[in-house]
């Protein structure tokens, strides 16, 4: 099914993920095999909608040995690609499972810096993908040297090409992005702390949240409002309504990946033509499946449809 998706990763890295008896400072840790994924927010986003029966072209921003690995690795798992040169070499990132605390630690590096032309250069080829009607996704860290502006400035360019924005951003970028209206972006994903850092107060439960979502569509940040609530779901805000998705409770074995795939499934839910408040249960059901799978392996299909009939949307 076509479903003219198109991600966006500025920052992408080839990840391993591996287990040690146990993490203790000085010592030599003794790792198992590792798991090797392509990753980055909008890589991850483009996997999970492959998995979920989708097609999204991932825009990457590559370089170096590391960033043909990435490619390979996009390609065997049958993501098309449109890869654009970006500054330096694509970095890397490790996950390490504790095995005596089954704890997980996440080691990501920053990336190389980025320069203007850097910027010029990827906003052409998002320029030359994007037409009427795609769903852009911008999701992800941006890489050291982008301004804070980028999400805004991206908003400018898929408005003047007839397209939708879904951003899922952190940091001063995100907060530069909820500063004032962006019609031009559609739906915009945060997690509850950055929620609870831009509200300038605790949200302590849903209608808190919900509250809060509503507070910026109304000024018109974005034409839609989702904040991840953890274990306890994500609430959802627009002009049709608000309403809050939670799916049953699942054994967590890796966090990673989670509010990827939440946007993948969300996103292909949205380009399918699904409402709302169905598409909010898709996407709360796909990152309950992630978080249940090692490394970054993301949902299992099997998984995804069984708590999507488990999920509880209700209005808040």
């Amino acid at each position: 099914m076509r479903t003219d998706i198109l991600t966006i990763t500025l920052n992408p890295t080839v990840d391993f993920a591996t287990s040690a008896p146990k993490v203790v400072p000085e010592l030599k840790l003794r790792c198992a095999e590792p798991q090797i994924d392509p990753g980055g927010g909008g890589i991850n986003v483009a996997r999970a909608i492959r998995l979920l029966g989708g097609q999204a072209t991932a825009l990457v921003a590559i370089g170096g040995a590391t960033g043909a690995h990435l490619l390979q690795l996009l390609a065997l798992e049958g993501v098309p690609t449109v890869a654009f040169q970006g500054p330096g070499e694509t970095r890397q990132s490790m996950s390490v499972i504790d095995l005596s605390l089954n704890e997980q630690f996440r080691f990501v590096m920053p990336g190389p810096s980025w320069h203007q032309d850097d910027v010029d250069r990827g906003l052409r080829s998002i320029d030359a993908a994007a037409g009427d009607g795609t769903l852009v996704v911008l999701s992800g860290s941006q890489p050291p040297g982008v301004a804070k502006d980028f999400p805004s400035i991206l908003a400018d360019h898929v408005r003047d090409r007839g397209a939708q924005l879904i951003v899922d951003t952190s940091g001063p970028a995100l907060v530069h992005l909820v500063e004032g209206p962006r019609r031009a972006v559609s739906v915009l994903r945060m997690d509850g702390p950055e929620a609870e850092e831009l509200a300038g107060r605790a949200l302590p439960n849903r209608k808190d949240t919900a509250d809060f979502a509503e507070d910026l569509v109304r000024k018109g940040v974005a034409r839609v409002v989702i904040v991840a609530r953890g274990a306890d779901g994500s609430v959802l805000a627009s002009g049709e309504g608000r309403w809050h998705a939670v799916g049953p409770p699942v054994e967590v074995v890796s966090k990673v990946g989670a509010g990827d795939t939440f946007v993948g499934a969300f996103t292909l839910s949205l380009a399918r033509g699904e409402p709302l408040p169905d598409c909010l249960a898709h996407g709360v059901a796909a990152a309950s499946a992630s978080v249940t799978t090692e490394a970054t392996r993301l949902c299992e299909p099997a998984t995804v449809t069984r708590l999507l009939g488990e999920t509880r949307v209700e209005a808040v």
